[in-house]
C-alpha cells in the first residue's frame, strides 16, 4: 500500500496505474473496461492522493481465497468507510528481493537453504524482476534485478558463510533498491516485496531497527520473514528480540513471518510465499480525510465472506504540505 500526492510528475509504480483509471472513470465506474490514459499526463491539473492496499484474503484453515468481487470488500480508514475506487484480481507483475543471511551460523545449513531459495527463484516469471541480496558483515547485492530464474540460481549458489549478521542494513538496502524500479507504462507495474531468512539477531547494523521500520512503513513494500531457529533459541533474549523484528516487519506491511526450527522446512515455507503473492488482491481508494497533516493512518480492510480473514498492511502516513 503507498500514498503519495500525484500533481503533474511521475508518480510511483502503483499509485500512477491508480490515478491513470481514475482520472480515465471521472468517479470509478467501469474500471475493467476503461481504456485509462498514459501515466505521466501533462494535462494533469489537480492533485489526487490515492491509496492502493495489496490484499490477501485466506479462510479458516489457511486456504487462500481468489473469488472475492469488489462488492465483498469494506475498507475503513481511521474508522471511516472508505469508497473502493479501483479494484483488480489479476496477477500483476512482482519485483522481488530475495535476502539470504550468509553469516557464520549458517555454515552447517547454507547448502539446504540454497536449495529452498532456488526452488522458488524457479517460479519467477518473465513479467516479473528479481534480485538477489545476502549479507552477513557487509551486504552484498549478489544479482541485480533480472527476469531470468537462471541467474537468480547462479548467484544464490555463490552465497558463502561468514561474518556477522547486518540484517537492519540489509533490508534498508533492499527497500531502496526496489525504490529503482521504475514502470515505464502501465504493463510494467509492479507489486513488490522482500523476502529475508535468517537464523540470528542484528548483530553489525549501522541503521537501527526503527529507521528500517520507518522506511518500510513508507514503501510500497510487503515484507516476508523467514526466521531459522534452533530450539533452544527460542528461551534465549536476543532471540526473543529477534523473532519481534521479523513480526514487526511482517505485520506492518502487510507481509507475513514464518518461524522454523528445521532447515529442511525452509521449501515449503517458500512455496506458501510463492503461493500468496499468485493470490491477492488490489483495492485502491481515494481517502476522505484530506487533510495534509503527515499523520499516520490506520487502514482495516474487511470482507463478507463469512470465516475469511483479509490482510494488508496496517496503515499508511498522509501527505504533508509539501
Amino acid at each position: 500500500m503507498t500514498h503519495r500526492r500525484l500533481l503533474g510528475r511521475p508518480a510511483p509504480p502503483l499509485a500512477s496505474l491508480l490515478l491513470a483509471v481514475l482520472l480515465a472513470l471521472g468517479g470509478g465506474r467501469g474500471a475493467s473496461r476503461a481504456q485509462a490514459p498514459p501515466p505521466q499526463q501533462p494535462s494533469f491539473r489537480t492533485s489526487v492522493d490515492v491509496v492502493s492496499l495489496n490484499v490477501t484474503v485466506s479462510d479458516a484453515d489457511g486456504r487462500y481465497l481468489t473469488d472475492l468481487d469488489s462488492d465483498d470488500f469494506s475498507v475503513f480508514e481511521d474508522g471511516v468507510k472508505q469508497d473502493i475506487r479501483y479494484f483488480n484480481r489479476s496477477n500483476i507483475p512482482l519485483a522481488l528481493c530475495l535476502l539470504i543471511d550468509s553469516s557464520a551460523s549458517m555454515e552447517e545449513k547454507i547448502a539446504t537453504a540454497q536449495d529452498a531459495a532456488i526452488g522458488f527463484a524457479r517460479r519467477v516469471r518473465p513479467q516479473d524482476l528479481a534480485e538477489l541480496i545476502d549479507f552477513d558483515t557487509r551486504v552484498t547485492v549478489t544479482q541485480g534485478f533480472t527476469d531470468k530464474p537462471e541467474e537468480l540460481e547462479q548467484a544464490i549458489r555463490k552465497t558463502v558463510a561468514g561474518g556477522s549478521t547486518a540484517l537492519y542494513n540489509a533490508i534498508y538496502i533492499s527497500l531502496k533498491e526496489l525504490k529503482k524500479v521504475q514502470a515505464k507504462s502501465q504493463e510494467e507495474v509492479r507489486r513488490q516485496a522482500i523476502i529475508v531468512l535468517s537464523d540470528g539477531e542484528d548483530t553489525s547494523s549501522l541503521v537501527s531497527f526503527d529507521e528500517v521500520l520507518d522506511l518500510a512503513k513508507r514503501s510500497e513494500t510487503a515484507i516476508y520473514t523467514i526466521g531459522l531457529r534452533s530450539r533452544d533459541d527460542a528461551t534465549r533474549k536476543g532471540f526473543k528480540e529477534a523473532d519481534f523484528v521479523l513480526r514487526e516487519l511482517a505485520q506492518q506491511t502487510g507481509g507475513r513471518s514464518f518461524f522454523s526450527t528445521h532447515v529442511d522446512e525452509l521449501a515449503g515455507v517458500y512455496d506458501q510465499i510463492s503461493e500468496e503473492l499468485s493470490s491477492q488482491y488490489l483495492i485502491g481508494y481515494v481517502s476522505k480525510n484530506s487533510r495534509r497533516d503527515a499523520s499516520w493512518r490506520r487502514v482495516v480492510v474487511r470482507t463478507s465472506r463469512p470465516n475469511a480473514n483479509a490482510r494488508t498492511k496496517l496503515g499508511y502516513y498522509a501527505p504533508g504540505l509539501h
